[in-house]
């Protein structure tokens, strides 16, 4: 079927279940950021497969919203759809609530799939359409009525992970998380988000694509942990292994059940950001529900010791690969055929040859020219454009390794670009080495930090339509919370910076139809020195990746920067030229010559 032929049958469906407005999220159960297959329902729906957005289907219009990072790939995905566009963010374009409120009224009905809709959302949409006479129904799964071929549910192997690379017993992380549960005054504590799970437990899996985690759900007692889970999953050893830590697997849809038998005098630790109403619901209502951050959150988010020079080494590796790409990509543009599938086939096969290497840590964004102004594309066999000489290939690219999570962009020169080009891209540099070598007082979060990355385009009166940086799972998801660098604050996307969390550091720029630039480096944070006004706190470059300097403009940077540029090249070629040929090590020098 088509996206229309999609979109009239679900208004059948819909008109049949005598509800208005179907709401269609891009989550799974769990409230991921990415999805496996079996949940792509807004993907199915509206043809726009980007990471972030959500679909109001009506039976008058169906509209989809989603972030800056989209705008240029949504409009091209929607077209001849009859799907309407929603640019969140932008003055004038209200937000889906907004939405629903103005369209839904007395006597009418919102409804949408209660597993992919978190409890906090349904709450305020319970009060908000209240207001207006309207009500909710959460128990139908509309797009799976009309999904004929729809996948199955993931069952990937799973795999633990030995202490030697997670740094923490599972044993260890439990005992913190009940101590943590006993100071809340937690006789329980739901978790739902798949990669707090695999930390909790130290395992792994492939359940999400490029996100190596475990379609499950965890309830933690003072004397029992229980798993839901699809048991073929795991392997007889790592069965007895959960079990000798009192890790009890039950069927991963039975939790809906299970909860139903919380004794009444219970108190329930649980984020209802991240659990789904339909679970949040099925909890009995004289149950206390203590509703915080996830126990799990914070501490996965501080690597300890043992993660952090574990990942030292996967950078170092990953540089190697992508060092090895760079220079292959310009001693050959112009001379063999590439395009930006098979440049990614390419980087593939270098990170590949890395001891430890496991996969991709999300599909690689390999744009060329007016391609790389997208910000999060991604090349499909229909989209998929030759590289030549005369702009730039925009490379943001990951990898896990054992050793842990990588995540780096370089923008490549290819052959030429023009001074304008070199401009902007100086200033993009400026600001991700500006930022990187902050030095702050503890207690400061990414939104006091976030001008240094922008300042050289905000001087311009230019700037970039996504966030500065994000933060980063160890051989998890490339995108964790809670720390962050952005602008503005952003609700539970904003803490303070501790040691021992990665965060990237990507400012970009962006000319629709024409070119795009990022740079990006990973960023852990370490303490510096402690005074009479407290503790300093700084950054140290994890990612060695060199810059590509044919569109570097020295005069346009200060002296600090150009050193700063100068002192990280350095760094560079001493990490990274032992492990390459002779002839690419010749490259690597000329590339991280001092400007």
């Amino acid at each position: 079927m088509t996206v229309k032929e999609r979109i009239t049958a679900l208004r059948e469906v819909m008109a049949e279940k005598k509800i208005d407005a179907y709401l269609v999220p891009t989550d799974d159960f769990h409230a991921s950021e990415y999805v496996g297959e079996y949940f792509k329902c807004r993907k199915y729906i509206t043809g726009f497969t980007g990471s972030a957005g959500r679909a109001v289907i009506m039976q008058d219009m169906a509209g989809l919203w989603t972030d800056g990072r989209y705008f240029i790939q949504a409009a091209a995905q929607l077209e001849g759809t009859g799907v309407e566009l929603f640019k969140m963010g932008e003055p004038d374009v209200p937000t889906v609530h907004q939405f629903l409120e103005e369209k839904l009224g007395e006597g009418m009905c919102l409804g949408f799939d209660g597993r992919t809709v978190s409890a906090e959302e349904a709450d305020e949409l319970t009060e908000l359409l209240a207001k207006k006479g309207a009500t909710l129904q959460t128990d139908f799964d509309l797009v799976g009525e009309i999904w004929e071929d729809r996948p199955a549910l993931s069952c990937e192997p799973v795999m633990e992970l030995d202490v030697k690379w997670a740094g923490e017993s599972r044993a260890d992380k439990c005992a913190r998380i009940r101590k943590s549960m006993e100071e809340k005054g937690a006789d329980g504590f739901v978790l739902t988000s798949l990669d707090d799970i695999a930390w909790l437990l130290n395992i792994r899996g492939g359940d999400v694509h490029c996100c190596p985690v475990v379609l499950s759900y965890l309830i933690m007692t003072k004397t029992e942990i229980r798993l839901f889970a699809n048991e073929k999953a795991f392997s007889a050893s790592i069965l007895d292994a959960l079990s000798k830590d009192g890790v009890t697997i039950l069927p991963y849809d039975s939790i809906y059940e299970y909860v139903k038998t919380f004794e009444k005098d219970m108190t329930v630790l649980l984020c209802k950001k991240k659990a789904n109403c339909r679970l949040v619901n099925s909890i009995p209502k004289e149950v206390t529900i203590l509703d915080e951050a996830n126990l799990t959150f914070l501490p996965k988010s501080i690597k300890n010791p043992v993660e952090v020079e574990n990942e030292r080494i996967a950078h170092i590796k990953d540089g190697v690969a992508l060092t090895k790409f760079i220079c292959w990509l310009k001693k050959n543009v112009g001379k063999i055929t590439m395009t930006e599938l098979s440049a990614g086939e390419k980087l593939y096969s270098f990170r590949a040859q890395q001891e430890n290497f496991i996969d991709n840590s999300f599909d690689p964004i390999i744009s060329y020219g007016i391609h790389a102004a997208i910000n999060h594309y991604s090349a499909t066999p229909e989209t998929d454009i030759a590289i030549e000489p005369g702009n730039f290939l925009l490379a943001d690219t990951g990898g896990h390794y054992y050793e842990g999570t990588t995540d780096t962009t370089r923008t490549i020169v290819m052959g030429s670009v023009n001074d304008e080009q070199k401009k902007y891209f100086t200033a993009v540099l400026r600001g991700m080495l500006n930022l990187g070598n902050a030095k702050f007082r503890y207690g400061c979060t990414g939104v006091n930090l976030d001008y240094l990355a922008r300042g050289p385009l905000w001087e311009m009166g230019q700037d970039f339509n996504h966030g500065t940086g994000h933060g980063v799972g160890y051989l998890l998801n490339v995108h964790e919370g809670p720390n962050s660098f952005r602008w503005r604050i952003i609700q539970g996307d904003n803490a303070v910076l501790e040691e021992g969390m990665i965060t990237s550091d990507e400012p970009g720029y962006y000319v629709e139809n024409q070119y795009g630039i990022r740079h990006e480096n990973l960023l852990v944070c370490k303490k510096a020195e402690k005074t009479t006004f407290g503790q300093f706190m700084c950054f140290e470059h994890l990612t060695m990746v060199p810059f590509d300097l044919d569109a570097v403009v020295p005069e346009l940077m200060t002296v600090q920067e150009r050193a700063l540029l100068n002192n990280y090249h350095t760094q560079v070629y001493k990490k990274i030229s032992p492990y390459l040929e002779e002839e690419e090590k010749e490259w690597l020098k000329e590339a991280t010559r001092e400007i």
